[in-house]
């Protein structure tokens, strides 16, 4: 097969690799701290009782950015265990240091590209949430097929629940908003926590990170939506 062919045929990814440089700590925690919170996807599904040696509920986090949300989210919820993706190095490195610090085990890192993730490594009903804040809105049109929001992302996030789990998702571009919304409302199985229609007021435990802040004090809209799965 031709080199055109074969960019023609290869699955759309979930994120675009955007590497910035890593400070020294922040190189430092992948020397020190990756055997401690890393993992690699394993050659079938995640035996997640294993992963984190316990039976807690676990919560997915795709994209984590430099991890202030699952680090706060670890530290709250003892009860909880957290399994981040994220595929940039810098923010990964910040997201350890601060684990480290507050000394969370109930965190695990995976790097890894999340489509790839749900399609292939996660149990059907293992998951007790998913989360999506600010996820790359891909604004142009002719990019609009790359949003990680899409009918297979949303299938695929429904298999990975229990009955009851929850994906919640925040953006801060309206239109992808309404994208989401679309998508969400019109996957079976799903229910709109905040009714048909209807955005959710963010949830209290959702971090309001400094990208938020600033977003806000500059007049910029957010937009969260919480859906359950029912059946």
């Amino acid at each position: 097969m031709s080199e055109t062919n074969s960019l023609k045929h290869r699955p759309i990814r979930s994120y675009i690799l955007r590497q910035g440089r890593m400070t020294q700590a922040q190189q430092r925690a992948f020397d020190e701290l990756w055997p401690h919170y890393g993992c690699q996807a394993p050659d079938g599904l995640f035996d997640f009782d294993k992963l984190f040696g316990n039976q807690r509920p676990v919560i997915l986090e795709i994209g984590f950015g430099n991890g202030d949300a699952l680090a706060q989210n670890a530290d709250r919820e003892p009860e909880n265990n957290f399994l981040g993706v994220e595929v940039h190095g810098p923010g990964v490195g910040s997201l350890m240091l601060k684990l480290a610090e507050q000394e969370s085990h109930n965190a695990r890192i995976l790097r890894d590209d999340a489509m790839q993730l749900l399609r292939q490594h996660i149990p059907a009903g293992s998951l007790t949430g998913v989360l999506l804040f600010f996820p790359d809105p891909w604004p142009k049109r002719r990019h609009h097929k790359r949003r990680i929001v899409q009918p297979e992302f949303a299938e695929l996030v429904h298999r990975a629940l229990h009955p009851g789990g929850y994906l919640h998702m925040a953006t801060d571009w309206q239109k992808y908003a309404e994208h989401m919304m679309s998508v969400l409302s019109s996957t079976a199985g799903f229910a709109n926590a905040a009714g048909p229609g209807n955005f959710s007021p963010r949830p209290e435990n959702r971090t309001l990170t400094r990208f938020e802040q600033r977003g806000q004090r500059l007049g910029h809209g957010v937009w969260d939506l919480i859906f359950t799965r029912c059946v």
